[in-house]
């Protein structure tokens, strides 16, 4: 089993696809041509049987990690007692156009005295099911497998062969590079080659990757924030922008699967799709930085999914989709895996597709909604498949679902669904009128205050003097945290004001928030967890928006100090501050985004 923990990782991406590289110079994550196609590299999951592609110095040394300022760009510095190197990784950006050829650069330099780096590349195709040969050919490496292969382009100058060493081991290739101060050398992997390795000069790859550092800083200058978080904030921006599908704008929920909620626990799925939740809240965050191409870009994904309305059991919208907006999403184990740190079974696809989450619409109108007020009016087919799509929530949404958290427990009546569904009918009324679109008002406010009146008095427990999960028990959810961003009550309601201090009695230990009880509210699945990282935000925001500055900015500060060394953050976080989950995490980046605008902009006032 691997000892790696997932926040001994950073994230390195073309926007197509993505890698996850550890302290100690090993990439033991990556999937090709995209998020969700089958990996390439898998150690993360198993250290025998998963792959990787590691670049470090042969003897003992220490390593730190961190990102070429404002980039996407990974520095791994190795020290030892012959002297100082790096490994500088990173990924050339990809267009717009699907693409098969990804390349991951890894540039290795020794800053002082002399380092030897060993290069291990041993892929395993298709999660491990797929041999493959490994030949050595005139500059690099070949790896072929039915139906894929990979190349390894060398760099290097004319003529310092003596620099590096070669040789296959079985399905393996391993290098040997010795190199003095001053120089530079590495290689760059390659998917989807159509030509043999080349050698790349020094200048050549140094030029790609002063191009890559200029296109991501570039980008972020596009960012409006200038407020009190800024390292953090733009390092969320642009994990943001890593976890985005550039062909469709479709947001993945993380580019990993597996990755357990429970060290030993069964709570591991695969997060490498797009969830309509989790891509509609980026909308919000991402407008809020000035990032308004991409919010646009998700909200043109969004509205081919309405105008498709195949969602299936889900009604016009399905919980979530692969990056290309298909919804073939079979659940299916991985019985050769033994799971991170022994965490099984290891599933790829979900089945989380085929529940019903009614929340999903009232995300889905309050992203519509706010690209409006940003400027990006919906088309009037976009307008009719909405009409369409609210018809169907009308006739559906005072009934037992899955919910947000995705139970596997039975359908409840859940809160939360109720509250989205509100917001649902409230933004489309609110487009309506903004705009003289033609709609049915009059049923849809009908609907709107029904919705109001059954959560204030089916939700409402005059006990527990809260908010409650559902309206057959007592328990507490943190997704509630959210209600006065949508403005069904006003922030400093007595009735919301309530449900907070229950929520912080109940779920919140120092400033980390769990879900939901799984114990007094169970649901389905055996184990714990740790406090979800998007809950923990969202209770910043809730302290923001009641007033209660002090509380909100040492919650925030807090949740600071549980980000990896290079600001990244998975879903959830154990009792002995671990980050647990697939990682890096898009709905734990968001929110951070979001708690700190609104944070920042109450501190001003």
């Amino acid at each position: 089993m691997t000892e790696t923990t997932i926040a001994e990782h950073a994230l390195i991406g073309d926007l197509q696809t993505a890698a996850l590289v550890t302290t100690d110079g090993s990439i033991d994550w990556f999937c090709a041509p995209r998020f969700d196609s089958a990996s390439v590299f898998g150690a993360l999951l198993d250290d025998e049987r998963g792959g990787r592609f590691r670049v470090r110095p042969a003897g003992a040394c220490a390593s730190s990690q961190m990102y070429h300022p404002d980039t996407a760009v990974l520095i791994t510095r190795f020290s030892g007692p012959d002297g100082i190197g790096e490994v500088v990784d990173f990924m050339p950006p990809c267009g717009d156009a699907p693409a098969k050829r990804h390349r991951i650069a890894r540039l290795v330099r020794c800053v002082r005295g002399r380092m030897t780096f060993d290069v291990l590349v041993a892929p395993r195709f298709d999660y491990g099911r797929r041999p493959h040969r490994a030949m050595l050919v005139k500059n690099g490496a070949v790896f072929t497998a039915p139906g894929m292969s990979l190349v390894l382009h060398a760099v290097r100058e004319p003529g310092d062969e003596q620099l590096a060493e070669a040789r296959v081991e079985g399905e393996d290739v391993h290098l040997r590079i010795a190199l003095d101060a001053g120089q530079v050398r590495g290689v760059v992997l390659e998917t989807g080659a159509d030509a043999p390795p080349r050698e790349i000069g020094v200048a050549e790859f140094t030029a790609l990757f002063e191009s890559t550092v200029d296109w991501w800083r570039t980008w972020l200058a596009r960012s409006s924030y200038r407020g009190r978080w800024r390292e953090i904030v733009d390092r969320s921006a642009i994990t943001l922008k890593l976890l985005t599908y550039a062909p469709t704008g479709g947001l993945v929920a993380a580019p990993t699967l597996g990755l357990p909620e429970q060290i030993g626990g069964e709570r591991n799925w695969d997060y490498r799709y797009t969830w309509v939740r989790d891509a509609s809240f980026s909308v919000s965050a991402l407008l809020a930085l000035g990032f308004a191409e991409e919010a646009a870009r998700f909200g043109n994904w969004l509205g081919d999914r309405i105008r498709e309305g195949d969602g299936g059991a889900s009604g016009p919208l399905a919980v979530l989709y692969r990056v290309d907006g298909t919804s073939d999403l079979r659940e299916e184990r991985l019985a050769h895996w033994s799971g991170h740190r022994g965490s099984s079974p290891v599933r790829i696809g979900n089945a989380a597709s085929g529940q019903l989450q009614l929340d999903i619409y009232g995300e889905a109108l309050d992203s519509v909604f706010a690209a409006d007020r940003a400027g990006f009016e919906l088309p009037h087919q976009g307008w009719t498949a909405l009409r369409a799509a609210l018809d169907w929530l009308g006739d559906h949404w005072d009934q037992p679902e899955e919910g947000i958290w995705e139970t596997r427990g039975g359908r409840k009546r859940f809160t939360y669904g109720r509250l989205m569904s509100w917001v649902a009918f409230d933004r489309a009324i609110r487009l309506a009128d903004t705009h003289g679109r033609p709609a049915p008002v009059e049923d849809w406010t009908w609907q709107r205050d029904s919705i109001h009146s059954q959560i204030l008095s089916r939700s409402w427990h005059r006990t527990r003097n809260a908010f409650v999960q559902h309206d057959t028990g007592d328990e507490l959810d943190a997704a509630l945290l959210r209600m006065p961003r949508t403005g069904f009550l006003p922030a400093k309601d007595p009735l919301w004001l309530s449900t907070l201090d229950a929520i912080k009695a109940d779920l919140v230990t120092d400033s980390l928030v769990y879900r939901y009880d799984p114990v007094s509210s169970p649901d389905g699945l055996a184990g714990g967890e740790g406090t979800f990282s998007l809950c923990s935000f969202d209770y910043v925001d809730a302290l923001t928006r009641a007033g209660r500055l002090e509380e909100a900015r040492t919650a925030f500060e807090k949740m600071l100090t549980y980000a990896n060394h290079v600001g990244l953050y998975a879903e959830e976080i154990a009792p002995t501050g671990e980050q647990l989950g697939n990682f890096p995490q898009a709905f734990t980046h968001l929110a951070l985004i979001d708690a700190a605008v609104t944070l920042d902009a109450a501190l001003d006032r």
